[in-house]
């Protein structure tokens, strides 16, 4: 009964139906926690729901905006005290209107870089907890608290059936392997690169490749798995190209098809194999022995097959050594 629930499959399939369902129950529980306690201004807790998980799918993305959140709300917030604090003591709303427009330039400088999105939310919390420096202190003191209730909800929730970004990024890297074998059997069959097939081939191939790239950061961060070794396994896919003797030189294109017939065979293999294994998480797949050339670019070339040979051999190589990084970090991606 779980299985449709615990599948990885299943839940990147359907990560919209679970992200809206899972954030309404956040909503729900903060709405039903701050009136069931009677807490003021409690929708402040919901608004932080909202702003912490509702437009974070990845589970990756939701511990850092959480932990950004927090720390820009404890800065707003207190900044927000102090200047309600001197609002009541000094009752000079011009002075206090002034300091809050240079506090938050100063927060606006800094919102533009690293920690932009902290900086930001420090600057939204001021007028949060302080309104315009006439809010009472309790007022302010209460909202910081629904707050802080609402990050910690959003974490809570943010664990119920996660939406891990490496599910997507398997998901994903899975159909633009077996795009790239379409791709090649286009190539290697001779057919035109210019043919509406293989163009809407290729814009889909390149999209997948920009969607994998966006991926990449919460990936790093959920499975531990480097940047540099992630950049390596898309590395291959870009490399993938549309390098092949003359279509209209018939004599060389039948002599690649017949003499390389070996290597070509074994670059889509290896493609649909990978793309298999990510798909069904059979990483054992991938532990098979296959003949991985040993290709120098130094070797001499004669001719126009002498150079697509050496061509094929170095893709092949490639290729394999990406198989050889997906099995070694098989532990790690197939959760």
């Amino acid at each position: 009964m779980l299985r449709p629930l615990l599948d990885p499959y299943r839940r990147y399939r359907h990560a919209r139906v679970i992200h809206a369902v899972r954030v309404s129950l956040g909503l729900l529980a903060t709405i039903l926690l701050t009136t069931g306690i009677h807490l003021p201004h409690g929708e402040w807790a919901s608004v932080t729901m909202l702003v912490v998980i509702g437009g974070l799918q990845h589970h990756g993305n939701i511990g850092k905006k959480a932990a950004e959140r927090a720390i820009g709300t404890l800065i707003g917030a207190g900044v927000g005290l102090v200047l309600v604090a001197q609002q009541a003591w000094l009752g000079m709303p011009w002075l206090t209107y002034f300091a809050m427009s240079v506090v938050c330039g100063f927060f606006s400088y800094h919102a533009i870089g690293k920690g932009g999105y902290t900086a930001l939310l420090s600057a939204i919390t001021v007028f949060i907890v302080a309104g315009h420096g006439d809010n009472p202190v309790t007022d302010g003191l209460w909202r910081g608290v629904d707050i802080l209730i609402g990050i910690a909800l959003a974490l809570a929730f943010s664990f119920a059936l996660p939406l891990y970004a490496v599910y997507s990024w398997r998901y994903n890297l899975a159909d633009a392997l077996r795009d790239c074998a379409k791709v090649y059997g286009r190539i290697i069959d001779g057919q035109a690169i210019t043919a509406d097939e293989h163009l809407k081939l290729m814009t889909r191939l390149n999209a997948a490749m920009v969607q994998l790239r966006s991926l990449m950061p919460s990936v790093s961060k959920e499975v531990k798995i480097s940047m540099t070794e992630l950049d390596a396994l898309q590395r291959t896919l870009e490399i993938l190209g549309n390098t092949r003797p003359d279509a209209n030189d018939l004599e060389a294109m039948s002599l690649m098809q017949t003499a390389l017939k070996a290597e070509h065979r074994q670059i889509r293999v290896q493609l649909i194999g990978m793309a298999r294994a990510l798909k069904s998480g059979a990483a054992q797949r991938l532990n098979r022995p296959v003949d991985v050339p040993l290709v120098s670019l130094d070797a001499p070339v004669y001719n126009t097959l002498d150079g697509y040979r050496l061509l094929t051999q170095q893709l092949a190589a490639n290729v394999g050594e990406m198989r050889q990084r997906l099995a070694k970090s098989a532990p790690r991606w197939n959760i």
